[in-house]
């Protein structure tokens, strides 16, 4: 089955890399706070914000070198 031009592209690894983007700034703040040590509500929303913005720059340049790959 051929792809439309314009259709959107969807690898198993992008789907798993999106998957990671949802779950880590939520789970990594809260796996910290539960094994390490302690955090504040601020010091947790700050570190999940951060993380969800680097995790979505690694998307969008992973996203972006395979459709210019694509035909």
């Amino acid at each position: 089955m051929k792809r439309k031009p314009g259709e959107p592209i969807y690898l198993k690894r992008h789907m798993l890399g999106l998957a990671l983007a949802v779950v880590f700034p939520i789970m990594l703040p809260l796996l910290y706070h539960r094994y390490v040590g302690s955090l504040s509500f601020t010091t947790r929303f700050v570190a999940s914000l951060i993380i969800a913005l680097i995790v979505s720059i690694v998307l969008y340049f992973t996203y972006r070198t395979s459709a210019q790959n694509e035909p």
